[in-house]
């Protein structure tokens, strides 16, 4: 992948929209967590108002509340605000480097801000066609001040070309020391859906998701794979403190089979290497924590 020599003319607008920033206030619920508690096979009764909440959980928060008949084609909110109008059509969560603060979790009923900037837009070439990247960073902040960063990558890719092929697979690893078997159901991914309002019809309209974006079936939302990455460690280090977390979508995993997560605690026990795996044994996801 490479950056063209010449930039497309629709491209030159979108360069106003770097350093664009925004605030945003909202409530991290008590509801709202027992309800991600659930989803992923917690026990909604074990979180109380003052729980701490799970790492990942502030990407239920501050969602764009959008009007029904302000969405797109594809289900999203259509193109402009904070994030610039790219014309091309598939976006996708690419990766994202979080940093906790020490000692000020965020917890069930905190009233919360999130300041975002738009730290990059980047056009590059890459094997399928144009592609741009836009790098956002949250700060999200409670009562205590600031409680973590986030910073994310979103790419968007043009359309998918009939009978292009598709990237070579990368093999997963097979010495994980601990790994979870998911079942991504269509309940699964619409209660994921639903708890962050992701309109995307790729991840619950079949038809759509198999006629306009080409997709072999549904397609599981990336922050819902980080998220199981994520509980998957704190099922097996049920008392660690998470100071960091990076994660980057190597493949796309859809419904219909099941996929793993697995994970591995290195010798420095601090560092956790976490991945998933589609039924195939292809890696589909890679990520990283390291612990306090």
């Amino acid at each position: 992948m490479h950056a063209p020599t010449s930039l497309p003319d629709w491209f030159t607008p979108l360069q106003a929209w770097q350093d664009r920033s925004e605030t945003a206030s909202d409530n991290l619920s008590l509801q709202t967590l027992r309800a991600l508690a659930v989803t992923l096979d917690h026990d909604a009764a074990a979180l109380q108002a003052g729980s701490q909440a799970m790492p990942l959980a502030h990407w239920l928060a501050f969602q764009p509340l959008y009007q029904t008949s302000a969405a797109g084609v594809d289900g999203h909110a259509r193109r402009g605000g904070l994030l610039p109008p790219v014309p091309l059509p598939r976006r996708m969560w690419a990766s994202s480097a979080l940093q906790w603060q020490p000692g000020n979790p965020l917890r069930a009923g905190d009233a919360i801000e999130r300041h975002s900037r738009i730290a990059s837009v980047q056009h590059k070439q890459g094997g399928s066609g144009e592609l741009v990247f836009v790098t956002v960073q949250h700060d999200i902040h409670n009562a205590q001040g600031l409680a973590l960063t986030d910073k994310q990558h979103i790419v968007y890719r043009a359309a998918a070309t009939p009978g292009a092929a598709a990237p070579a697979p990368v093999a997963a690893e097979q010495d994980a020391d601990w790994q979870r078997e998911i079942d991504p159901s269509p309940l699964l991914l619409f209660r994921y859906s639903a708890l962050t309002f992701n309109g995307h019809r790729i991840h619950y309209d079949r038809s759509y998701a198999q006629q306009e974006e080409g997709y072999p079936g549904l397609v599981v939302h990336g922050p819902l794979i980080a998220t199981l990455l994520m509980d998957l460690l704190l099922r097996q280090l049920p008392d660690a403190e998470v100071r960091s977390f990076s994660f980057r979508a190597v493949r796309p995993t859809f419904d219909g089979q099941p996929f793993r997560v697995c994970g591995r605690l290195q010798p420095d026990g601090k560092t956790v290497q976490l991945w998933a795996q589609d039924h195939e044994g292809w890696l589909t996801m890679q990520a990283q924590a390291e612990l306090a």
